[in-house]
């Protein structure tokens, strides 16, 4: 992970740095906050910033956010109070980190915001077939194309082969293709000189030259306006790219992954995504089974991320009953690993007894696993699918009712405080569930305190030490 330290390095700030460099974080180091913005936009990148609370965290990330630069914050300090640590958290810090530091909290926090930590676990033949293969293909230069349904753990295995790759010790950048507008895609990938349009106020490196002598993963490559795909194409051949606005080629050497939950060879047909490109991309293919071809990982991965957020909000960790076990086997996860993470944070945060039971583990929408905590055997295909769809039908039909009359704000705002309180006051998790940002997630809070609306704070967890902040 790379770790970049906005502050005066003195003192126990230093000691923070080594305990993170001790758990495998290279780190930089800069005073101030221009400083580090200048340095991110050179292509000198980030996993993660460690920045000193008396820093102006709010006005640094406006500045990043201004050159497109997303990397998340944690704050630190020596003698910070409560009303301190809250208020660099709700100016954007993700946590808060007192200092003198203790070395488990540094670990967990840094796993637990950086999600560095991403292990590539397969106990189903199923699944170990395709890692086998891209253990075979890792330390080639070949590029790979991994396809497979939303939620598999596509990004997971993009990292895996980087890490068996022999450019491990070098970047993996990733760039979400669907999340960028198309007008700012282009210059977040090959970067821009100063001048090249309006609000370019310096040179930006881009991700292809942040990624140089690593790994650039295309995450959902299907998403690529067309015009791009072709400037793609060719610094996929040629090894060159050209900066929005630059005068001459700059060389690259990068190893290429792409992942797409969309089927290419059709879009190819409909004219919506180039043959050519497909064929440099598509060198090998890796297509990652969904959780239910692959029952034999559902426990192993249970156990992982039990494992993983008990850490992260500082509970112990409890083993998984033996009904719990057979009701998330015989769950068939729609959402695949990741509805499974997600459920599995749930019941730590939710887990009450010496084990973690059925009544823990909740589906999105509140109900338990089973209803009622059920340990009856899983339901067949059929009858897992006219329960589902009798019950969202109820759900939708309660759901109109409630919101009839109301604007759409209103509707948002229900929805956002909702799955917070179903979160415990969890800002990470709401903001998975909700399919927005934290960023986005935090903003919307701040809107509705400044409304005078009570905001839930975390329950439990790190984060529950500086709670009102969220």
């Amino acid at each position: 992970m790379r770790l970049l330290v906005v502050g005066r390095l003195s003192g126990q700030l230093a000691t923070a740095v080594k305990m993170a460099m001790a758990h495998g974080a290279k780190v930089q180091h800069v005073e101030r906050a221009d400083q580090a913005t200048e340095q991110l936009r050179r292509g000198q990148g980030a996993d993660l910033m460690m920045v000193d609370y008396r820093i102006d965290i709010a006005a640094l990330i406006a500045a990043n956010d201004a050159e497109r630069i997303f990397v998340p914050i944690v704050a630190c300090g020596v003698d910070a109070d409560a009303k301190e640590a809250a208020d660099a958290i709700r100016a954007g810090a993700k946590e808060f980190i007192p200092l003198p530091p203790e070395a488990d909290l540094i670990a967990a926090v840094l796993s637990a915001v950086a999600d560095d930590e991403r292990p590539m676990i397969s106990a189903d033949p199923a699944m170990k077939a395709v890692v086998a293969l891209a253990d075979q293909v890792a330390r080639s230069d070949a590029s790979i194309l991994i396809t497979g349904e939303s939620g598999v753990g596509k990004e997971v295995m993009a990292r895996h082969l980087h890490n068996g790759s022999k450019r491990a010790d070098r970047a993996f950048i990733s760039v979400n293709c669907a999340a960028i507008p198309d007008n700012l895609l282009e210059s977040e990938l090959f970067g821009h000189e100063k001048g090249a349009f309006t609000g370019a106020v310096a040179r930006r490196i881009g991700k292809f030259e942040e990624a140089d002598g690593g790994t650039l993963l295309l995450d959902e490559i299907s998403e690529m306006d067309a015009r791009l795909q072709a400037k793609l194409l060719r610094a996929i051949q040629e090894r060159v790219i050209d900066r929005v606005g630059g005068s001459k080629p700059v060389p690259v050497n990068i190893r290429i992954i792409a992942t797409s939950n969309r089927d290419l060879a059709k879009a190819v047909a409909e004219g919506t995504f180039r043959e050519d490109l497909l064929y440099r991309l598509n060198v090998v293919n890796l297509r990652l089974p969904s959780l239910r071809e692959r029952p034999g990982d559902i426990a192993v991965l249970c156990d992982h991320f039990v494992r993983k957020y008990a850490a992260a909000n500082g509970v112990p960790p409890r083993p998984i009953s033996v009904d719990a076990r057979r009701a998330l086997v015989g769950h068939r996860w729609p959402g695949n690993v990741r509805e499974l993470e997600n459920a599995m944070h749930r019941a730590v945060l939710l887990a009450t007894g010496p084990e973690i039971d059925v009544d823990a583990i909740r589906l999105p929408d509140g109900r338990p696993l089973l209803e009622g905590g059920s340990t009856a055997p899983s339901p067949t295909a059929s009858t897992y699918d006219a329960g589902v769809a009798g019950h969202a039908a109820q759900m939708a039909g309660a759901m109109t009712r409630s919101f009839v009359g109301q604007t759409v704000a209103e509707m948002e705002k229900t929805l956002i405080l909702d799955t917070l309180n179903h979160c415990l006051g969890n800002r990470t998790h709401a903001a998975t569930i909700l399919g927005i940002s934290i960023r986005t997630l935090r903003n919307k809070l701040n809107e509705y305190a400044d409304e005078g609306t009570p905001i839930p704070a975390p329950q439990s967890g790190v984060a529950a030490a500086y709670g009102a902040a969220g």
